[in-house]
């Protein structure tokens, strides 16, 4: 396969989600081209995009905006070590709360990951300026409830949801970062690699059980109060009502908090 031709099949992933065109691994396998797509994505990423800035960096891997040279399109490229299950499932859903996710690929357990930029303020950098209303608090949490439940549906648990993997893309809520999400195995005792962010990770993270849809209704209250105290509910409960649903949220038995997404959306209407 040529490399222009591997370059256009590459641009097209830019509308994969609207016009449900083949995935650029769907195009590989039926070309028959004889390329394993971890190698002809990382071969692609050399030859076709630039590196504009890093993101991050952790030890588990990075995540670095990129370009590519022709469109002048952005991506977020994510390079991981670990299981990219998720990623995989999410190249075959769209969701307004949910980045589009153009191309997977791995070897062994590294991995890449090559998805929609997604231009605004994650919740963590607007809380340095100010705490959010009941109101806005509401309106996006029940935003991030639709995104979970797209997550659940297909038996996925995110594992890390917090102020820094939560951005505003105007008036709509994103859900961001699945490297520690999982899928739930009901014949599983407990996670295979303990993952998440201490102080909004539910206790059955650490260990206790298999983390299932509950946990991560466990971290969406902590971020309920955070939004609206600034402080973990350990030193400060939010008030009225939604303190209530934080405080159900935030259960340590699991089968104490709400049964799943839509209850806590219920609660939150």
């Amino acid at each position: 396969m040529t490399s222009a031709f591997k370059s256009y099949i590459l641009s097209l992933t830019h509308f994969y989600p609207q016009n449900n065109r083949l995935t650029a691994s769907d195009w590989i396998y039926f070309f028959r081209g004889a390329i394993p797509i971890y190698t002809w994505l990382s071969n692609a990423l050399r030859q076709e995009f630039e590196p504009v800035r890093r993101i991050k960096e952790s030890p588990r891997g990075r995540v670095s905006l990129v370009r590519h040279r022709t469109t002048g399109n952005c991506f977020l490229l994510r390079r991981f070590t670990g299981n990219a299950e998720v990623y995989r499932k999410l190249l075959h859903y769209s969701c307004p709360h949910l980045p589009t996710v153009l191309e997977v690929a791995s070897q062994g357990e590294d991995n890449l990951v090559l998805e929609e930029f997604i231009a605004g303020d994650t919740l963590d950098f607007l809380l340095q300026g100010a705490l959010f209303s009941p109101e806005e608090t509401r309106s996006i949490v029940l935003q991030l409830c639709q995104a979970l439940w797209v997550l659940h549906s297909m038996d996925a648990v995110h594992r890390d949801i917090k102020p820094e993997n939560v951005i505003l893309r105007g008036a709509d809520a994103v859900l961001l970062d699945f490297d520690a999400a999982r899928l739930h195995k009901p014949d599983h005792q407990a996670d295979t690699q303990v993952l998440g962010t201490a102080g909004f990770a539910a206790p059955e993270q650490y260990g206790l059980s298999q983390t299932d849809p509950r946990a991560d209704l466990y971290s969406l209250g902590i971020l309920i109060n955070v939004m609206l105290t600034g402080e973990h509910p350990s030193k400060k409960l939010a008030p009225g009502r939604l303190g209530r649903v934080v405080e159900r949220c935030t259960r340590v038995n699991p089968q104490k908090r709400y049964r799943d997404v839509l209850r806590l959306m219920e609660a939150l209407s």
